[in-house]
């Protein structure tokens, strides 16, 4: 009767034997350290969606959590500083991010763990998003962090994001016409920003138009208001798509336009949808990118 020959025993692996080889690539990684709306229409909600559409990795840092809907916000709760810490610290020590997009911040002491935290691990791709308005007009931010935001995240940032409500309240006084926001966008980067996008859709006007201001120049920014109630998260929406598509290795102008080239898209897609009873979301999800992969450094 024949035998079934034994199997040989494994190899062990000899000293200089060549490992696997590591993983050759990586997403492009974004951090939102913003506030979570209930609702899911803005805050880390918009931007970690905005951020996937865009073929990026999303990670958050939650600064607070709101109760809120597209009608309004019923309230506010801010998260311990030191959670805030580890959170951003958890996120950078491990993964690592290549762009982060700064929203809400409800207090001074939030403002000041955020800046330490962009020093601790020399974060310096940073788009920031002063909200101190919600689309409803609840406030967001009380009046010690408005100060101390200035101070402290203006030349820490590469861009920051204004609306119209938010640059009157920074600047000190209202804004009513172009000139109004050259002028209020010139005292902003005399405050210490490096750059501003001021946004000009309060205005009324049938045209939409938004100011980059940087130390090389004004570039006026225009197009047709697109007929829509769905405006909730715009803001949130812009910001985190102008960070992602700097991950991605755009220069400041154009990661700027392709922005707004989404958020308009964004809106057209939505405009005609309905989502609760007051100002509904845009349409993060018109056209979503697949993940993009990057070399490994």
């Amino acid at each position: 009767m024949n035998s079934t020959p034994a199997e040989p025993a494994a190899t062990p692996a000899r000293a200089g034997t060549r490992a696997a080889p590591a993983h050759a690539f990586g997403y492009p990684r974004v951090l939102s350290i913003a506030g979570s709306d209930s609702g899911g229409g803005a805050g880390i909600q918009a931007d970690l969606k905005t951020i996937a559409a865009l073929g990026c990795y999303g990670m958050t840092a939650i600064t607070a959590l709101t109760a809120q809907n597209s009608v309004g916000v019923r309230s506010i709760h801010s998260v311990p500083t030191d959670m805030l810490r580890d959170q951003i610290d958890a996120v950078v020590e491990d993964i690592g991010v290549d762009a982060v997009k700064i929203g809400m911040l409800h207090s001074a002491d939030v403002v000041r763990a955020v800046a330490a935290a962009l020093d601790r691990h020399q974060l310096r791709c940073v788009v920031l998003d002063p909200v101190m308005m919600s689309t409803s007009g609840a406030r967001l931010i009380d009046d010690s962090a408005q100060s101390v935001l200035v101070s402290d995240l203006f030349r820490r940032s590469i861009l920051i994001t204004p609306n119209l409500d938010e640059a009157a309240l920074l600047v000190g006084r209202p804004i009513h016409d172009e000139a109004g926001m050259e002028t209020a966008a010139r005292q902003l980067l005399a405050m210490g920003a490096p750059a501003v996008l001021l946004k000009g859709g309060h205005l009324a006007s049938d045209t939409v138009s938004d100011l980059l201001l940087t130390s090389d120049g004004a570039l006026w920014m225009r197009a047709a208001r697109i007929p829509t109630a769905n405006t909730h998260g715009t803001g949130c929406t812009l910001s985190s798509a102008i960070a992602a598509n700097l991950a991605l290795g755009s220069s400041l102008f154009e990661a700027v336009e392709m922005a707004r080239a989404y958020v308009r898209r964004a809106l057209e897609a939505g405009a005609q949808v309905r989502t609760g009873h007051g100002s509904g979301p845009l349409n993060h999800s018109h056209a979503p990118e697949p993940m993009r992969l990057q070399p490994l450094h």
